[in-house]
């Protein structure tokens, strides 16, 4: 039986197969809570179960109900993220989950329907003492050893790579990213035939974005070193605020490592007007669009100043442990 069929990953030969790499994620757990306790974090453990599964037109969640008198439809969260900033609002400094957060239809090498989701928030913060954090933990995840993944390696210890969006997609396929904002996206289709991707039939300007970035950009990404990448076009903020430096960015940066998407950091948006505005923005672009959550909101207009992030955790624990597949870091997958 191979690793894709369904059932048989309790076979002691399978298990045994994956047993370094669950030791590994045992440690690495261990880890992330004491960081996270000698940094005065609180940990906290919200509920999956949501009005709102979070509101992004590619991302699509599992649907249930809860039975009378409280009666009508659920959801289980693609991200802790809409709780915790409730807690925000309710007065915690520094907050951190291991959640498990769930993703309908997203299963392969690197995605599972059922992942494991870190995220932490600081009141009063900025996405500059994100990016702090995350050289601090990730040093002390690898203890000195370099993380690695399918042949790349990257050194947490060494100086890290910081790169804005613009400049990467300036270094990396020759183009004036700001220059083709989302209303022009002739200019970016023009730029993009001459380094030889042709835009399809039906792309929008974020479709042709995604293909440039996964097809010439994403692949030198972490290499040697971890990479963070920031001031993403404001287009594409979703929870994030605009940069107070540049209204043409969002404060948004991600964390790459051996060219891997890591995690995901916001300074956090608190205009609860323009959030619900992106919020219906997002549902029109989805087919089965989800509810607002009218809670979340009131929270958003009643939080501090705050940044937050959310990093996977199965592909730390792959890259810590030079797995190449989620799967192997995972104790048991989701039966198929």
């Amino acid at each position: 039986m191979s690793a894709s069929d369904d059932g048989g990953w309790w076979r002691p030969d399978r298990f045994a197969a994956r047993a370094p790499h669950l030791a590994a994620r045992a440690r690495i757990l261990a880890s992330i809570r004491a960081f996270f306790a000698a940094r005065g974090f609180v940990e906290v453990d919200t509920p999956a179960l949501q009005k709102s599964p979070g509101i992004e037109p590619h991302l699509r969640a599992f649907a249930t109900r809860l039975d009378p008198p409280d009666g009508g439809a659920l959801y289980l969260h693609t991200s802790p993220e809409f709780a915790m900033k409730k807690l925000l609002a309710a007065g915690m400094e520094r907050l951190f989950q291991l959640a498990h957060a769930f993703r309908n239809g997203d299963r392969g090498s690197l995605h599972h329907p059922e992942f494991m989701m870190l995220e932490w928030y600081r009141a009063r913060a900025t996405t500059s003492d994100l990016m702090a954090d995350c050289e601090a933990l990730l040093r002390a995840i690898a203890g000195g050893a370099p993380l690695r993944w399918r042949g790349a390696e990257a050194d947490p210890a060494a100086p890290w790579h910081y790169l804005s969006v613009a400049d990467a997609f300036a270094r990396y396929c020759g183009i004036d990213l700001l220059a083709t904002a989302p209303e022009n996206f002739p200019a970016l289709a023009k730029a993009a035939r001459g380094i030889g991707i042709a835009p399809h039939d039906g792309d929008t300007w974020e479709d042709l974005f995604f293909r440039l970035f996964l097809e010439r950009i994403e692949p030198h990404l972490g290499i040697g070193a971890p990479t963070i990448l920031y001031d993403y076009p404001i287009s594409m903020a979703a929870l994030a605020r605009p940069k107070p430096q540049d209204p043409r960015v969002a404060d948004r940066f991600e964390l790459y490592v051996c060219g891997l998407e890591l995690a995901n950091a916001f300074g956090e948006l608190t205009d609860a007007a323009e959030q619900r505005r992106r919020f219906e923005a997002a549902q029109a672009r989805q087919s089965e669009p989800y509810p607002i959550d009218e809670d979340f909101l009131a929270a958003v207009a009643a939080m501090p100043d705050a940044a937050g992030i959310a990093l996977g955790v199965d592909r730390l624990v792959m890259l810590a442990s030079g797995a190449d597949r989620i799967e192997d870091v995972l104790w048991l997958p989701v039966a198929r």
